[in-house]
């Protein structure tokens, strides 16, 4: 027969935070009802026994990971560990037990089913009199659920934000149209900001239905030059993909291109022809080039309007890049040179207001 296991000596409880006579007088059963009926799950591993086993785990600690009461005694907890695990994570641990210190890291464990949880874990040293290590207390807590939240309600900040700067972004632009465009008679006037707001809607309308994610630089153009069709438009080059920021202050441009050509140039006779072509740039980004033919010769005292003083603008200014434009008697022939941005950025608002060109 077995010797009856003992007590180990000099080893006594924590001090009551607050207590009565009675409690003091029923502290050790009330430990193990209150241990047991915690919701928080809690194990005690012993730091006498090679590989430090778990001598106690609560209901709470079982209904966690999974495991049946046999599955879990004498094991020590890395059997929660798995392939992802952070290494650092059971390192600080070690480090901890080894020592005999206090620790609180979080770590991913493991159920008996496999599946994972964000394990809060904090692990507190017992000493006897002598200040030998006996046992270790871990409380677990799953924070699963509240990480996840916390990533969710990070995502809705950096949208809040973004949205918050798009939003300003365009409000900008509108309101240089409005106090830039120019019109003899009213009705030319509110004519002209109408379809300008509305060529930027149709571009928020494009990015929304991408979920503002990038789309390619046809992509754009097609949608622009959708009313004329492919008898007078053609289009060429290679798949160039342009950030969300991009988007709007491009389709401005194609917008004042295009409507320029409409009135003035090749796509005022049915004859006229644009062709659009592009290749990528140097360094990135992309080279647009505007080529119209079959058109009415360009006016030789024609007068720069809005739309011309926005194009180049918006081209240097905002997206920082160089707009060529050269009336040529067979046309007008146009050169974007766009360079490349980070897809996270967005072009500056107080360029975008102040749609003047420079001298």
């Amino acid at each position: 027969m077995s010797d009856a296991i003992q007590p180990a000596e000099g080893l006594h409880g924590d001090q009551a935070a607050a207590s009565s006579e009675q409690g003091l007088a029923d502290r050790k059963e009330l430990a193990f009802v209150a241990v047991e009926r915690t919701r928080m799950p809690m194990v005690i591993t012993d730091a006498r026994q090679a590989d430090q086993p778990i001598v106690l785990a609560n209901r709470a600690f079982l209904e966690l990971t999974g495991y049946t009461a046999e599955e879990v005694i004498g094991r020590n907890c890395r059997f929660l560990q798995g392939a992802d695990t952070s290494p650092e994570a059971v390192a600080k641990i070690r480090v901890a037990v080894a020592a005999g210190e206090e620790c609180d890291v979080e770590l991913l464990n493991y159920r008996k089913d496999g599946s994972s949880f964000l394990n809060q874990l904090h692990l507190s040293p017992v000493h006897d009199d002598r200040g030998e290590l006996l046992y270790i207390f871990a409380s677990q807590r799953d924070v699963t659920d509240y990480r996840r939240v916390q990533g969710l309600e990070a995502v809705e900040r950096r949208l809040l934000r973004e949205v918050d700067h798009r939003a300003m972004n365009a409000l900008a632009i509108v309101e240089g149209i409005v106090r830039l465009s120019r019109a003899d008679d009213p009705s030319q006037y509110a004519a002209a900001i109408q379809r300008r707001v509305h060529a930027l809607a149709n571009a928020h309308v494009m990015l929304g239905r991408q979920a503002w994610r990038d789309i390619s630089l046809e992509q754009l153009l097609r949608a622009q030059v959708e009313p004329y069709g492919e008898r007078q438009i053609t289009l060429q080059g290679p798949p160039v993909a342009l950030s969300a920021a991009l988007v709007q202050p491009l389709a401005l441009v194609l917008h004042e291109m295009i409507a320029n050509a409409d009135r003035h140039g090749a796509l005022s006779t049915p004859d006229g022809k644009i062709a659009l072509n592009w290749s990528h740039g140097a360094e990135g980004g992309f080279v647009l080039r505007w080529t119209e033919t079959g058109g009415p010769a360009p006016s030789i005292d024609r007068k720069r309007g809005f739309g011309f003083t926005m194009v180049p603008a918006i081209i240097e200014r905002q997206l920082r890049g160089q707009a060529d434009l050269d009336w040529r008697p067979e046309g007008l022939a146009a050169q974007f040179s766009v360079p490349a941005r980070d897809p996270t950025s967005i072009f500056d608002v107080t360029a975008a207001n102040d749609l003047t060109p420079r001298d």
